[in-house]
């Protein structure tokens, strides 16, 4: 099977703009951005551990597949199809079974790149089939984690764990990293960062979806 055509960019008007971001603030400015322009590209942490995408990043040793979601369902078309295949990947299943709290979008995006071996290709095959308005990329090729150093209130030091756990922590976080430190980055990202005649970069949690672009090292 071989990767989809990108959906939405060749013949588009507007500037060429890349969202880099994570969760629900990139969602949001894509949400706006594509107001503007067809010519867009969301470039997506890959570092959540948490609910569904956790799960699956743990069981499946995949990239999260959430923010990726979220990113492709944003940019979906508004036609009753583009509208009608959104909401299915937004769906989550409610049981008391293994399915709890999963989201149809990530059961989808990890079966294409299962079947693919491409985790760009497969997100091409979710942009074509949503009608997507740009095109989503993830980050890095590789699952990441973030690591804080922070210090508590009296004083002691010590070191936060996973995305889940930075995001949420009360300390004061002095530096943030990410593992593995030197993680290679998307190449079509990379091309597309270069080729943009925007780059907007947030909003969204500082630590866990915006700063973490600026620390891999492409």
């Amino acid at each position: 099977m071989r990767a989809a055509p990108v959906h939405g960019r060749a013949g588009g008007g507007g500037p060429a703009v890349v969202a880099l971001g994570g969760g629900h603030g990139l969602s949001s400015s894509l949400s706006a951005l594509r107001l503007m322009t067809d010519r867009i590209t969301a470039v997506v942490t890959v570092a959540d551990d948490g609910g569904s995408s956790g799960r699956l990043r743990d069981e499946l040793d995949v990239l999260p597949p959430g923010d990726l979601r979220m990113a492709l369902a944003a940019l979906c078309d508004d036609s009753d199809w583009g509208r009608t295949w959104r909401d299915v990947l937004q769906h989550r299943f409610s049981s008391s079974g293994d399915l709890d709290q999963h989201a149809v979008g990530n059961l989808l995006i990890v079966a294409l790149w299962e079947l693919l071996g491409d985790p760009v290709g497969g997100l091409d095959w979710v942009g074509r089939l949503l009608g997507a308005r740009g095109r989503v990329l993830p980050m890095a090729d590789v699952p990441l984690s973030i690591e804080a150093d922070v210090r508590r209130a009296d004083g002691s030091t010590d070191v936060v764990r996973g995305q889940t756990s930075v995001a949420q922590t009360t300390d004061h976080i002095e530096q943030v990293r990410l593992v593995p430190a030197d993680p290679p980055a998307c190449s079509e990202a990379v091309a597309a960062v270069d080729a943009a005649d925007w780059v907007v970069l947030g909003p969204g949690s500082w630590y866990t979806s915006v700063l973490p672009h600026l620390l891999v090292p492409e």
